[in-house]
């Protein structure tokens, strides 16, 4: 039997157990080779021998399948977020809102709450806690179930790149989401709608391009006339318009937040890329929109005329009444009064694009033309976006009948 002050060898040689002048048991493991050829060996220490021979073992398990942690740096989850955001998960390698859904994330609610944990220390339980504590604090599921997505996106990135064993978030159990069920606007309020954007004095075509193209806002907002060609009756979807975002132009000596701020400056660019490529797109446009568009046009060559030399010629097919482009937020103040004009119920602008694709499905339109026209990338978009409402379940019931009890046309 061993002294307390002898050491054990592994038979590969590769790992030492012994018992330290500090009181506590030691084991060494080598992992394998640093960078400049010395031996890379890994430090356990424990109350007991067997605790310690347990977390030798580990040790020895992940070298064996090439899973140990990189030497080095040792990252706390702070460090590692930031260094994921400012230099993996960021333009142009990720899109502009995907990225700035990731920061709002990291720096709101995952820094916070446990960024100064060790990266190799996570545990599954330390998740679980922070999404529990965002919902005892009034926060939405989906919220907790958005930052569930983004750590585990940027630890997979740490466990590809060896600074992590295995990553804790794909054993934590996310928030349960109940997916809300959109009720998309019948044919009745889509007429009705279409009588209020009749009586509307600009952008009216803008809705229509929601309501029956069922158009992404940054997808409408982000079309140019160069997109358009009426006389073959198309549109090219290529680009999508993004939320501006603003720094101080004064040094932050206005006192008021940066979009505020009378001598602002934009930090990014007006129109990104699609969401997917299948988002990047020729769409048909139906007679009737052809007939609307000439008249838009015809009305924004008047107020090209009407402001003369303060007209910018950004070639935006909706854009203010000098020519800019449509800001995202006053477009959608917008669609919530033409709502209220029309007398229909509120919903979200997304719901345009749900009501869209739900005429589709009434039309009987194949799921593969659907995809090319909405933009989708997979074929699960058509369960999330077409919904089975009256007018369906009407014509099923009937055809059920028909064949049943041969109920007459």
């Amino acid at each position: 039997m061993e002294s307390k002050q002898g050491k054990t060898r592994a038979p590969n040689g590769a790992s030492t157990i012994y018992f330290g002048k500090d009181g506590y048991w030691h084991g060494r493991v080598t992992v394998g080779v640093r960078d400049d050829g010395t031996p890379d060996r890994r430090h356990r220490k424990a109350k007991t021998r067997a605790e310690v021979v347990k977390r030798v073992r580990e040790l020895e398990k992940l070298r064996d399948e090439d899973r140990v942690p990189k030497a080095g740096q040792r990252w706390t989850l702070a460090t590692w977020l930031r260094y994921w955001l400012e230099n993996i998960a960021c333009p142009p390698n990720i899109a502009e809102n995907t990225y700035a859904a990731y920061r709002v994330d990291v720096e709101r609610h995952l820094i916070p709450g446990i960024g100064a944990h060790r990266l190799h220390r996570l545990e599954p339980e330390h998740f679980e806690r922070l999404y529990a504590k965002m919902q005892r604090s009034g926060l939405k599921p989906a919220t907790a179930h958005h930052v569930h997505r983004t750590i585990r996106n940027a630890l997979n990135e740490a466990v590809r790149r060896k600074h992590l064993a295995s990553n804790p978030v794909l054993i934590a159990k996310p928030p349960r989401v109940m997916e809300e069920e959109v009720e998309p606007y019948s044919v009745d309020e889509i007429r009705a709608l279409l009588t209020a954007i009749s009586e509307m004095q600009r952008n009216g075509a803008r809705w229509i391009f929601a309501l029956a193209l069922g158009l992404r806002q940054g997808e409408c907002l982000g079309i140019k006339w160069s997109d358009v060609d009426l006389d073959r009756g198309t549109i090219r979807i290529r680009r999508g318009r993004l939320r501006p975002k603003y720094k101080h132009g004064c040094d932050g000596n206005c006192g008021r937040k940066a979009g505020y701020c009378p001598q602002r400056i934009q930090t990014n660019a007006e129109t990104g890329d699609t969401k997917s490529r299948a988002g990047k797109r020729t769409v048909g446009l139906p007679d009737p929109l052809v007939a609307i568009l000439r008249s838009h046009k015809h009305k924004q060559d008047c107020e090209r005329d009407a402001a003369g030399q303060l007209w910018h010629e950004t070639g935006y097919v909706f854009a203010k009444p000098d020519g800019n482009p449509l800001n995202p937020n006053t477009d959608y103040r917008e669609w919530k009064a033409l709502l209220k004009d029309a007398g229909v119920r509120d919903a979200r602008l997304h719901d345009a694009r749900h009501t869209a694709a739900t005429v589709l499905l009434i039309l009987g339109v194949p799921t593969p033309t659907a995809m090319a026209l909405m933009g989708w990338s997979s074929a699960s978009m058509a369960a999330r976006y077409q919904h089975q409402g009256d007018a369906i379940r009407g014509e099923v019931a009937g055809k059920i009948g028909r064949l049943l009890w041969g109920i007459a046309e």
